[in-house]
């Protein structure tokens, strides 16, 4: 039998591989390549930046803990690169820095309109509204009655001045007269005195007769008196429910006095 004089090689012993292990590899790469674009960015623009490359032969630490990642090595920069990286400042930034601007609160002030004048409302009912003209209708007829005969004479002037007066039973003011009530008030602002009652106001005049009588004179009859105001005109507070006005004279045999 020949023996054989080439001895068996061996390989010799090599790191496992495993699926992470080409992954792991490219990673590594990619890291250090990026680590060196950034080193050039940085010295061109002036900024200190310490990038982070992991060597494919870069291990883990005794401890367990990951590496420290180096530096970037700027001995390969040049001249200008380095003096632009040596002068220019450092600029750092805290990962956790946000940017934050107040903006001032802007209030509009607009003016109120001023509020526009509510229109005035009368509150006269219809009723009060009609006694009004009713009334002023009644003075406009009573002025228009009055006769020619009241010009310049005192007593006619004075019971024109109470035409629209209303009839009121013992009334002796102008809120109301009855028929002596009124003769009374009228002669007493010419300063003469008469009695209340009609029989007592006949008693103290004098009697005459109709062709005697004169504007101002009185006309007598049972239970009622008032003033002459000429030619067949008289001027007396009628009955309830009517008011103080020139009329005709209605008695059928009237008596006439004379006061004074």
């Amino acid at each position: 039998m020949t023996a054989s004089a080439v001895r068996a090689r061996h390989r010799s012993a090599r790191r496992p591989v495993t699926p992470l292990t080409d992954f792991a590899t490219a990673a590594t790469g990619t890291l250090a390549q990026a680590g060196r674009r950034t080193a050039v960015v940085a010295a061109t623009t002036g900024l200190m930046v310490s990038a982070v490359a992991v060597p494919a032969a870069s291990a883990a630490t005794a401890s367990g803990d990951q590496a420290a990642l180096p530096s970037v090595d700027t001995a390969a920069l040049t001249a200008s690169a380095k003096t632009v990286l040596e002068t220019a400042p450092v600029v750092t930034a805290p990962a956790d820095a946000a940017w934050s601007f107040e903006t001032p609160a802007v209030t509009a002030v607009v003016p109120e309109p001023e509020p526009e004048p509510e229109p005035v409302r009368t509150t006269t009912s219809r009723s009060a509204q009609r006694a009004t003209v009713e009334t002023a209708a009644a003075t406009e007829v009573a002025a228009a009655a009055v006769p020619q005969s009241v010009a310049g004479n005192a007593v006619l002037e004075v019971a024109a001045r109470y035409v629209g007066v209303p009839y009121v039973s013992g009334g002796t003011t102008p809120d109301g007269f009855d028929c002596s009530g009124f003769v009374s008030y009228v002669y007493a602002q010419l300063g003469i005195s008469l009695p209340r009652t009609s029989s007592a106001i006949k008693a103290a005049g004098t009697v005459i007769s109709a062709s005697e009588a004169q504007p101002g004179d009185l006309i007598w009859s049972p239970g009622h008196i008032s003033i002459y105001a000429g030619g067949d005109q008289q001027i007396d507070s009628p009955r309830p429910g009517k008011t103080i006005q020139f009329r005709s004279i209605w008695q059928s045999n009237p008596t006439f006095i004379r006061i004074g």
